[in-house]
């Protein structure tokens, strides 16, 4: 019998069911060690930021405490007879470090984050979210790495020479499937952050208190094979699992980071995206053992150069990764459903034949390791240590250096390199290098860049985190996109664009300092910045963005650095609760909710953090896409607005059916205008180009904008929850109007406005004037018939047919409210337009118009220059 055994010693658990109940041991702990992951990588970003150097150091810290764990314990659960206590003590030391972080996490976050401070330099922000959350979490995924190697120990039960950690390792990773799935589709939207690390301890404990009373107390001491290996043996299988670990996370992290411009980058997403990847390697784990293992060197270089061929095609396929996606979408419907399979299908494609390689090839790497005389703990600790380095290396430097194609073809490589130099010569090696070489000369850029007929690319950078595309359409219009799938604007939206800057900053009687949250295509802060007495400050996550953005305030700066404009690359979330700095408005972008990371600027913590950088008398406006969002996840972000200013009131950014945009206004101060005030800031505002321009002509167009009052707002919220950090409901709801949207952005708009209002002491204080609450009142029952009639109208190039839509509609408008300008201008140009063809229907739209709005003298003035020109 060979003397590398381990022996029970206790009859806890008959030999033949030890191992069914080590399985389901590791995949409970898999499901949990997934489970807590998922939960502590999104409370760091809470106080790290989405940052780069903030989102890989967090994965960063995780790998290398679970090396640590492996290489620093591994050794001694190797020598030990107390197996069955070195893993019940691991999960025990998780389960009570993740009941203490529950406790802790927001107080240790905070001093983190006050440490980072509000404009960190790249490497100390590194550092800071690298350190922190390295030692926050060392006890636990110490532990982690270390229950595996412990499990190995209590399960040997044949004696030979070749010890596999595969059944294991597959067990495990199983758990951890079903743990990255559970916890994004049910526990996290259903219980939130807190609950979901309550059931992961609750496993850990009964992992624990299962192997205490179902193990046996001891196992014989695993003693080394019958001779020593060579150290140099021994190191070369550590490099090995090293650089396979290295190698295999490095395609993950670029696969996920190619997909993210074909997917739609919701936590859904990356919740299959690691799901598919896991599956690959517990079935690979699992198809090991039907291998040969009676010649391990061969066995390894055939199964590297199988995964360097599986590699490139899964590179080969993300090429058709569009079109995929496409004939999926086609074939399984509309749904959220059929979306998420079309996503999961790309992964698949991308990930199944390599992860399953990469399994195999980690349980032979691990067995052939043993047997040179590396125990499994060290085995596992240099492949996590490997893993660890992957992101830095692959994400930060190699994908913007290499680009997505060459970054991948880098890693085939590497797995070549690796092979045996006796196998070079074989078509083992052959076959990957010549298809290496085949995708390097001639395939194009792995980029996704949707240019429309007759358009072109203006720019392209590929980030960090995203890939940022300026591209120009046959007519001129240019638009800024984010890994293909967001757009930030267009140079078609100025005017909407400019709005979003001035309706805030003129609502404000004297700003002198505004921060902007996200930057776009840049003309909202540019706008606000054109104002002689303010300075403006903004903050854009991706300096891809920030480069970009010049390419649309041309029309502002025309090139030349607005010095009243102040560009801060850095997380929005981050730098508002970090910052000393106060300002009198505040102005937050429409992100795309369902845009992984995005519903932490929507919760209910982050308000109040926003609400503590306003000034004494501030004004904050967070703008809302309801073409992205459906009602009931606003109704959540409402409430979240309300619980940090209970006195908000809701306004139109224009009154655009196809991409309408809310804004929700809180101040720190009175609740209602001063009318006088808003009528000597349009008046008095330093701004080289009138507001006028930009359709805010008088103190009814900028109140105009206003829909809902305070009390509305509560009503339309009713009981619905808010969203907060712990139970971060709209990152999980907002996804589903974006896989399959079930209305058109109008009936919301519409269905919105149906259910909401405004009365006229809810925006503006006690007047002099006694008529103004009821024209305010008549100007809204104007904009809500003037966008219902909107609805029914369809676009025509023939001005007859387009004025006989909207004629009597706009007129109709237009005695509602004498004030209100929207309705009289389309009809004033159409006029216009209507008099090169037919003067006598010109001039009858014109006395009409004439006689409906007396007060304003454009139609008079057109007809009395059409008379003039009759004969």
């Amino acid at each position: 019998m060979s003397s590398n055994s381990a022996l029970e010693t206790g009859d806890a658990v008959p030999l033949a069911q030890r191992h069914p109940t080590a399985l389901l041991l590791m995949a409970a702990s898999g499901f949990a060690g997934l489970g807590y992951q998922v939960v502590w990588t999104q409370q760091c970003a809470l106080w790290l930021g989405h940052e780069a150097a903030a989102v890989l150091a967090v994965v960063t810290a995780f790998f290398g405490g679970l090396a640590v764990g492996a290489l620093a314990l591994g050794t001694r659960i190797e020598r030990s007879r107390e197996a069955r206590c070195w893993y019940a003590g691991c999960e025990l030391l998780i389960a009570a470090w993740g009941l203490l972080l529950i406790k802790t996490m927001p107080l240790l976050s905070n001093w983190l984050l006050a440490i980072t401070g509000a404009a960190p330099t790249p490497l100390w922000q590194w550092s800071v979210a690298f350190g922190g959350t390295f030692l926050m979490l060392l006890p636990a995924t110490v532990a982690m790495g270390a229950t595996l190697p412990a499990m190995e120990r209590i399960t040997v039960a044949a004696l030979v020479s070749w010890r596999s950690l595969a059944p294991l390792y597959a067990s495990n990773t199983v758990g951890a499937v079903l743990g990255v799935l559970a916890t994004a589709f049910w526990l996290l939207p259903a219980y939130g952050l807190t609950h979901t690390a309550g059931v992961c301890v609750a496993l850990n404990l009964l992992c624990a208190i299962t192997a205490l009373a179902l193990f046996p107390r001891h196992v014989e001491i695993a003693r080394s094979p019958s001779t020593a290996p060579a150290a140099a043996h021994s190191s070369a299988a550590l490099a090995r699992l090293a650089c396979t670990g290295l190698l295999g996370i490095g395609y993950e992290v670029l696969v996920v980071r190619v997909l993210s411009q074909v997917a739609e980058n919701t936590v859904y997403t990356f919740a299959l995206l690691l799901a598919v990847y896991l599956i690959g390697t517990a079935l690979g784990a699992a198809v090991y053992r039907l291998l040969d293992h009676s010649a391990p060197r061969q066995l390894n270089d055939r199964l590297l150069s199988a995964l360097s061929m599986s590699c490139l095609i899964g590179t080969a396929c993300l090429f058709a990764a569009e079109f995929v996606r496409a004939q999926a979408l086609h074939v399984f419907g509309a749904s959220m459903t059929a979306a998420l399979a079309a996503e999961a299908l790309l992964a698949v494609l991308a990930f199944g034949p390599a992860t399953v390689v990469m399994g195999a090839l980690f349980s032979h790497q691990s067995a052939w390791a043993n047997a040179s005389g590396v125990c499994f703990g060290r085995a596992l600790g240099v492949n996590t240590a490997g893993a660890a380095a992957a992101p830095l290396l692959f994400g930060v430097l190699g994908f913007p250096a290499l680009g997505a194609k060459f970054a991948l073809l880098a890693v085939a490589v590497g797995y070549l390199i690796l092979i045996s130099r006796a196998a070079w010569l074989t078509p083992h090696v052959w076959l990957p290098a010549a298809l290496v070489a085949a995708l390097a000369f001639g395939a194009p850029p792995l980029a996704f860049i949707e240019v429309p007929a007759g358009g072109h690319v203006v720019s392209y950078q590929e980030g960090v985190m995203a890939a940022v595309s300026v591209v120009e359409d046959s007519e001129g219009v240019a638009r800024l996109r984010i890994d293909n799938r967001q757009q930030e604007g267009s140079s078609a939206s100025l005017r909407v664009d400019a709005r979003q800057a001035l309706l805030p900053i003129l609502l404000h009687p004297a700003p002198r300092h505004a921060l902007f949250l996200g930057l776009g295509t840049g003309v909202t802060a540019a706008a606000a910045a054109e104002d002689q007495d303010l300075q403006v400050d903004v903050v854009e996550l991706l300096p891809e963005v920030i480069e970009a953005s010049r390419h649309f305030t041309a029309a502002f700066d025309h090139g030349v650095p607005n010095p009243r404009l102040r560009l801060i690359t850095a997380d929005a979330r981050r730098y508002v609760r970090s910052s000393a700095q106060t300002y009198d408005v505040i102005v937050s972008d429409n992100f795309h909710p369902a845009r992984s990371g995005s519903g932490s600027l929507y919760t209910v913590e982050h308000f109040d953090a926003v609400r503590g950088r306003l000034a004494a008398g501030g004004l904050f406006c967070q703008w809302l896409p309801l073409h992205q969002l459906d009602l009931e996840t606003l109704r959540s972000i409402v409430q979240s607005f309300l619980a940090s200013f209970p006195g908000a009131r809701a306004i139109l950014a224009s009154n655009s059916l196809e991409t309408p945009v809310i804004g929700l206004i809180g101040r720190v101060g009175p609740g209602g205008f001063d009318v006088e005030q808003l009528r000597a800031r349009l008046r008095e505002a330093a701004l080289p180009i009138s507001p006028a321009e930009f359709g805010i002509e008088d103190e009814f167009a900028l109140l105009g904008s206003f829909f809902a009052g305070p009390e509305s707002l509560a009503r339309f919220a009713g009981q619905v929850p808010a969203n907060t950090d712990d139970h971060p409901l709209v990152a999980y709801r907002a996804p589903r109007i974006t896989y399959a949207p079930d209305s058109q952005p109008r009936d919301r708009l519409l269905a919105l406005l149906a259910e909401v209002e405004v009365a006229p002491l809810e925006v503006i204080a006690q007047s002099a004037d006694e008529t103004l609450p009821h024209r305010l009142a008549a100007y809204w029952q104007a904009r809500n018939r003037f966008v219902q009639a909107g609805r029914a109208v369809k676009p025509s190039a023939d001005v007859r047919a387009m004025l006989a839509q909207v004629r009597e509609p706009l007129m109709s408008v237009l005695r509602v409210s004498p004030d209100f300008r929207p309705a009289y201008d389309p009809l004033l140009q159409m006029a216009a337009a209507l008099a090169q063809t037919d003067g006598s229907a010109a001039r009858a739209l014109l006395g009409e118009l004439s006689a409906v709005q007396p007060a304003r003298g454009e139609a008079a003035a057109l007809l009395h220059e059409l008379e003039q020109a009759t004969p």
